[in-house]
């Protein structure tokens, strides 16, 4: 398989999603690579997104993960979001967060490769949340965002090295699938505590509160953009 490039002008912009066959540990690593919003200046950023549990549906088309690429879009950043091994085109089998790492380490070294003029970034929503934590002090991205982290649901959290930059967790008070007083307790129990959204009244998917999310990431992000590197005309 040859290496793609990433796509440049308008060709990517919000919108214009670009679908991608990139080379994995268990075969091909079916992506979208997708830019910033039309009317909003491009910053040198990249942020690799992380979908939810496969065996429960997650996929890179999942809404919250959708809605986290949209919040970065209207930062002026560019994404790309993928399948696990065995999701959609993606080849290889479901294995319980260990393959799939590998898999996000292939996708977001292709990043850092391909566009070395710009920081690199972790976004995860639930399961997807624990692979980029899970990866994220050896991957060193510029920020770490968390959605709904599975802290309570027997990924080992405790035994992950924690991540040293800048990080946000965002998680619904009403979540019916991760206990919000476990995910809580966890960020409590951190030296390094990231900042932490809550958000009232919300369930594991966020329905009828994607809005809210979106302002949430993009509030939590604001202060680490990197400077645009060009205006909407250019």
């Amino acid at each position: 398989m040859s290496e793609p490039t990433f796509p440049t002008g308008d060709d990517y912009r919000a919108g214009k999603p670009v679908p991608l066959t990139l080379a994995g540990p268990a075969g091909a690593i079916e992506a979208i690579v997708e830019g910033p919003e039309p009317d909003v200046p491009s910053r040198p950023l990249v942020c690799v997104i992380c979908h939810p549990l496969p065996t429960e549906g997650g996929t890179m088309h999942n809404k919250v993960v959708t809605m986290t690429a949209r919040a970065f879009h209207l930062c002026g950043a560019s994404t790309v979001r993928f399948n696990f091994r065995g999701v959609g085109a993606s080849e290889g089998a479901f294995d319980n967060g260990d393959g799939e790492s590998e898999d996000l380490r292939a996708v977001f070294e292709w990043v850092r490769a391909q566009r070395p003029d710009a920081e690199v970034w972790l976004a995860g929503f639930s399961f997807g949340s624990y692979v980029a934590y899970r990866m994220a002090a050896e991957l060193k991205p510029g920020m770490l965002v968390m959605i709904a982290p599975p802290a309570n649901r027997g990924y080992g959290f405790d035994e992950v090295t924690p991540f040293d930059g800048p990080w946000l967790v965002v998680q619904g008070d009403a979540d019916e699938v991760v206990n919000p007083a476990d995910v809580y307790a966890w960020v409590d129990g951190l030296k390094q505590p990231p900042e932490l959204v809550r958000i009232p009244d919300t369930s594991h998917f966020f329905h009828r509160r994607l809005m809210d999310l979106r302002g949430a990431v993009k509030n939590g992000i604001r202060p680490y953009l990197p400077a645009a590197t060009t205006t909407p005309d250019d």
